[in-house]
């Protein structure tokens, strides 16, 4: 049984959901709660050694975050996104992305190069298909980084949690390692070089092509690694 630390609150309030709320938004992301997953009230509070009040307020901020929804007569499950969906937010994060890079190309430093050069070093001695994952999602923030507006980068935060659980791994699965390690490499090239629209043209290209992959992969009815 899990013991819940009762922490205080922006407003000084103590919230006994705040940890109840982070496990379980860790546990979806990560897959270990995949879509369709019944997310009963009373076995949580069980397992937290709460009552059923902090429960509820966790599963209601994990709804406004679009991760779990209530269905009559069943409570909360975890959320899926339709193939849709998915797609469409493919498309919101070449608009987005492409638009931090736009602005961070211009304000990119020798620092920020050598780190980005040593994340694609590290990526490509890497064998694990979760670590490729990872260090792919840490070379696409280190690239936005400089743009300088948060409000794009919390926007991009959104939607990369949102497709994170059903394509980070998904993703690399279909493409392979040489592929994107390439395309990274060009599109740091045009960065160093300070060709702005090259380098804005090699992104838009990358994240396309990863759609049209995902769109086939979701087309031949391959749901089970979408937590479908």
């Amino acid at each position: 049984m899990k013991s819940v630390e009762v922490r205080s609150g922006r407003d000084g309030s103590e919230s006994a959901a705040d940890p109840i709320y982070a496990d379980l938004k860790e546990r979806i992301l990560s897959g270990d709660l995949p879509g369709e997953t019944p997310l009963r009230q009373d076995n949580i509070a069980v397992n937290y050694n709460v009552s059923k009040i902090p429960v509820r307020e966790a599963l209601r901020r994990l709804e406004n975050e679009g991760l779990v929804t209530f269905r009559p007569r069943r409570g909360a499950i975890v959320r899926s996104l339709s193939n849709d969906e998915v797609l469409h937010l493919m498309d919101i994060r070449i608009a987005l992305e492409c638009r931090a890079l736009e602005l961070a190309v211009p304000n990119m430093i020798e620092s920020d190069f050598t780190s980005i050069r040593k994340l694609l070093d590290d990526y490509a001695v890497r064998t694990e298909v979760s670590e490729w994952s990872e260090l792919n999602q840490q070379f696409h923030q280190a690239i936005y980084e400089p743009c300088g507006n948060r409000e794009i980068l919390t926007l991009i935060a959104s939607v990369q949690q949102k497709l994170g659980r059903y394509l980070r791994i998904l993703v690399t699965e279909i493409r392979g390692l040489q592929r994107p390690m390439r395309e990274h490499a060009e599109i740091l090239t045009a960065c160093e070089d300070g060709r702005i629209e090259d380098a804005v043209q090699l992104l838009r290209r990358h994240i396309e092509t990863t759609k049209k992959e995902v769109a086939a992969h979701l087309l031949r009815g391959n749901k089970t690694s979408l937590g479908a």
